[in-house]
């Protein structure tokens, strides 16, 4: 059986940034934090990095080689809120420079919600428990 699932996201480039701004708004967590050596194609872009959001681990890396596709809004991490204001903070942020693919409002299916695809690419909802 397996011992954990967790999601990795390959960028070419912005991978730290994007984590680290994550870590900062959705007061996650760094550890293994390591960079592409001298000589690399991309040296000392990141390499290696876990960030771990309520518990739920998130790997990222900037790949080396250019690749013809990138992120997709058919996969995206969904975050639950405790409060209107947290979602709203976390929607702003995230939305900033990005795109909205659904409105942040009431729906059937929730109180308050809204699907965004942030300025590197991941796309994201966020919902009020």
């Amino acid at each position: 059986m397996p011992r954990r699932v967790s999601t990795f996201l390959m960028f070419e480039g912005q991978a730290e940034e994007a984590i680290r701004f994550y870590a900062g708004l959705l007061d996650g967590s760094l550890e293994g934090v390591e960079h592409h050596p001298p000589g690399s194609p991309v040296e000392g872009k990141l390499s290696a990095a876990v960030l771990t959001i309520a518990g739920h681990r998130i790997m990222a890396f900037d790949s080396p080689v250019h690749h013809q596709f990138s992120f997709t809004p058919a996969i995206s991490l969904l975050v639950d809120f405790e409060t209107a204001e947290e979602l709203d903070r976390a929607a702003k942020a995230l939305g900033e420079g990005g795109s909205v693919m659904m409105e942040l409002q009431a729906y059937d299916f929730a109180r308050r919600f809204t699907w965004l695809e942030d300025r590197f690419g991941v796309s994201w909802q966020l919902r009020l428990e």
